[in-house]
């Protein structure tokens, strides 16, 4: 058993890497056109909005669906597909690799270790991807009345830095700092409630030598991540309304809607009560619960077959 538990050291990065890029593209793809809605709720104050007012998630599907057909409910597709590969494959890399290295004279982590590691990797994470997410937020806030919009994701990029500066593309990186409490929350849900079911598991079985491979199954997996992330969104969703709000397209003549993240707050609560924080929270369950399910299962799965693979080699 502790040389099976050894096995996953260094050489094992790449197919942590690989396993989670493979997950959040499965992810994305299942998953886009509640993230367009989340996002049009999220910006919507009842005051000036560029997006329609929409009664609640279904209408918004379907009014979007109507008005602006497929296109518009996977706009912004293309840099939500790069931007969650990239950000779930480097995250499991850095996730990995910083369990390694407190594993070192440990023989097993504690929740508070699991915590750092994941915050680790999600700070990491943020600083590479800040401009993919902006474009892929404003490409989804385009509706067939905006006025100059954006061709795609490379001409949004462009306009950005030329009426903008660079530093735009980090608008809404505060708030992106502060979720990465979410993915610690979910991981650590995650490996904590994992160890539970293992542990379980284990009793039950006969075979003492059983992996967790051999003791959890695809729907342990999918279980495993609805719950966890249910639980980080509950805590962690005002901040992604105080990012989505930070990062719309400025007015035709250059002025941005709000001026950092403090002002996104005062405004909300002044306007929209505690409510305003959670604008969009139906579409963001219904995406992300299954979607975390999702994630898992095929991360789970694709690392298991690569271990295999690696074992028989």
């Amino acid at each position: 058993m502790k040389k099976m538990a050894a096995l996953p050291s260094a050489d094992w990065e790449w197919e942590n890497a690989t396993a989670g890029a493979a997950a959040g593209l499965a992810t994305v793809t299942f998953s886009h056109p509640l993230d367009v809605v989340r996002t049009r709720f999220q910006v919507y104050d009842g005051r000036i909005s560029n997006v329609p007012a929409y009664r609640n998630t279904p209408h918004a599907l379907f009014a979007i669906a109507r008005s602006e057909g497929l296109r518009g409910l996977y706009a912004g597709f293309y840099p939500a597909v790069l931007g969650s590969t990239i950000s779930w494959g480097l995250y499991f890399f850095f996730y990995s690799k910083a369990k390694q290295r407190y594993l070192r004279n440990r023989e097993e982590l504690s929740p508070g270790l699991h915590l750092a590691s994941a915050a680790e990797a999600g700070a990491l994470v943020c600083f590479c991807t800040n401009p993919i997410w902006l474009v892929k937020t404003r490409l989804q806030l385009q509706t067939p009345n905006q006025t100059r919009p954006y061709t795609g994701f490379h001409d949004a990029l462009r306009t950005i830095i030329k009426e903008e500066g660079w530093r735009a593309l980090y608008k809404g990186l505060m708030p992106s700092l502060f979720l990465i409490t979410h993915g610690a929350i979910q991981f650590t849900a995650y490996e904590e409630f994992r160890k539970v079911i293992l542990s379980s598991k284990a009793q039950e079985n006969e075979n003492p030598l059983a992996t967790a491979a051999d003791l959890l199954d695809s729907v342990d997996y999918a279980t495993l991540g609805a719950s966890s992330k249910l639980a980080a969104i509950l805590t962690t969703y005002p901040f992604q309304v105080v990012r989505s709000r930070l990062q719309q397209r400025p007015s035709t003549t250059g002025v941005p809607r709000y001026m950092d993240s403090w002002h996104v707050v005062k405004e909300t609560a002044r306007f929209e009560g505690i409510r305003g924080f959670y604008r969009g929270i139906t579409a963001n369950v219904l995406k992300n619960a299954p979607a975390a399910s999702i994630t898992f299962i095929v991360y789970e799965n694709v690392l298991n077959l690569l271990k295999m693979s690696r074992r028989e080699y």
